[in-house]
């Protein structure tokens, strides 16, 4: 599991630990955002016996190779990545460090060492300009509007290559805005949180039109853990006349994880502001540049795949989140 002390991979972890499963968790614990809040995340990983650590670089090809020596792993889960749409604008190179160079090393290792199931994390941003709402997989993504999204959906190319030629079995994952407890400090819900207590002003973007599908961390981790040992096969029906693009004549796959119920952000700052007992001071902006006015999750194959759909309501989630915060950060 890579990304292990990251947001998902915290709480993926826990999951897996909890269902039995041995993981190993790799991360590199950069200082994108607080490397506290990372090492508090592991700190509580470290105490499941089923969690073994080990601090890599996915760019450091040598040490991830020893690692597939060292353990014979029958599925390896990706959630490793540089992310955040908006500082891809200013700093795109670590994108294709972190996201490209970083995810072939992952490929090379899984086709070396006999993977029998790679499950990596796309986001919903590869939808980029795409308008037909709610958003389907079996559409076509190739008009992506920020880096952060061209190197998801190169990930999403990239697996598809070593599934076709190397019959590994892949399945990627496009995730919409997950929020919950640990989340990421760079988050709108951390950030909102943080600036209301503190009584300083937010950035509403897109001056609070903006609609967003949340889903909570819980059915992220939820729907993975039920994807793991169910490796990606080939569609016997894929048609290369009219192609697929959720699917392959290769062991690949396509699915969205999200609460398939957008959320103006205007809705979501009103439940902060009713858990923290406390109205918001509202900057209003523009859309930023790499930002989609709106994102809506059709989750039917999911749903098909493994009889599972994230329904957590932003008024418990965003409850669990700053209850999260409060106790943290003792406020």
């Amino acid at each position: 599991m890579t990304g292990a002390a990251g947001f998902i991979g915290y709480h993926l972890c826990n999951k897996l630990g909890g269902l039995g499963y041995k993981v190993v968790g790799v991360d590199n614990l950069n200082d994108y955002y607080d490397v506290g809040l990372k090492n508090a995340r592991l700190e509580i990983l470290k105490q499941n016996q089923n969690f073994t650590f080990r601090e890599i670089d996915l760019t450091d090809k040598k040490s991830l190779d020893a690692l597939f020596e060292e353990f014979d792993f029958p599925y390896v889960v990706n959630l490793a990545a540089q992310a955040g749409v908006r500082y891809s604008i200013t700093n795109p190179y670590a994108y294709l460090n972190s996201n490209v160079v970083g995810f072939l090393n992952i490929l090379e290792g899984c086709r070396n060492h006999g993977v029998q199931h790679l499950i990596y994390a796309s986001s919903s941003s590869v939808y980029g300009a795409n308008k037909k709402m709610p958003f389907s997989v079996h559409n076509n993504v190739d008009h992506p509007i920020s880096l952060y999204a061209a190197t998801k959906k190169s990930n999403e190319l990239m697996a598809h290559t070593y599934s076709a030629l190397y019959n590994l079995p892949t399945t990627g994952l496009r995730f919409f805005t997950v929020y919950g407890p640990f989340g990421r400090p760079d988050m709108a819900l951390f950030l909102f949180t943080k600036a209301i207590l503190e009584g300083k002003p937010i950035d509403v973007y897109n001056n609070g039109k903006m609609k967003r599908d949340f889903t909570y961390v819980d059915d992220i981790v939820e729907a993975i853990a039920r994807l793991v040992p169910k490796a990606a096969a080939p569609n016997t029906d894929w048609n290369g006349h009219q192609p697929d693009p959720a699917s392959s004549f290769a062991p690949y796959r396509i699915f969205n994880i999200g609460n398939n119920k957008p959320v103006e952000l205007l809705r979501f700052i009103e439940v902060i502001e009713e858990c923290l007992g406390k109205k918001a001071v509202k900057n209003f902006m523009p859309l930023q540049d790499g930002d989609v006015p709106e994102t809506f999750a059709d989750v039917a194959d999911l749903m098909r795949e493994v009889d599972f759909k994230p329904a957590t309501t932003i008024e418990s989630g965003v409850k669990n989140f700053v209850d999260w915060y409060l106790g943290y950060y003792k406020k």
